[in-house]
């Protein structure tokens, strides 16, 4: 496996100086998840969705499906003032855990790939590199922004650390 097959599916779960982004979500309430933190845009439960969006659209891109690009990031927000039941909140977390597994399992599948060209499908795809493996890396360095927001909410929400706990190799 090459350093860079095995950097992202280490980033993707948390090795190293990331947070593991599962256990930055699976032990809070929906509540918790729910709530805004004044000077924060949005919720812990409004950046699960968002990146969930994203892993998802990159996700159908490299498997040469052709979702539609959002005209705007708001777009790939919930609507403001959306409740948050119990369910709601299951469904993002599970749905959050299988995008990260099918990021892993593309990355040990395609080793021999990762130089494939995935087509662009909106004019800001244009503008960066569309192999597979800047769409991984692409993937890791969105996750990394928004679990670090994560983690500061969850700071100042007084819920840090994950009940886990967060193993570093750092």
């Amino acid at each position: 496996m090459s350093w860079s097959s095995r950097a992202v599916i280490e980033l993707l779960r948390g090795k190293g100086a990331h947070a593991d982004p599962v256990a930055c979500v699976e032990d809070l309430t929906p509540e918790l998840a729910a709530q805004h933190v004044e000077g924060f845009p949005h919720s812990i439960a409004e950046l699960v969705f968002h990146m969930n969006y994203w892993m998802d659209y990159e996700l159908r891109r490299v498997r040469g499906e052709k979702p539609p690009h959002p005209e705007r990031n708001e777009e790939s927000f919930p609507s403001a003032g959306t409740a948050l039941s119990s369910e709601d909140w299951n469904s993002l977390k599970t749905a959050f855990a299988r995008l990260l597994a099918d990021f892993i399992a593309l990355a040990k599948s395609s080793e021999g790939d990762m130089q494939r060209q995935v087509e662009s499908l909106h004019e800001r795809d244009k503008q960066i590199a569309s192999t597979l493996e800047a769409s991984l890396w692409q993937v890791v360095v969105h996750n990394s922004y928004h679990i670090g927001q994560v983690v500061m909410l969850r700071q100042a929400l007084n819920v840090w650390p994950p009940r886990g706990g967060v193993v570093s190799l750092w």
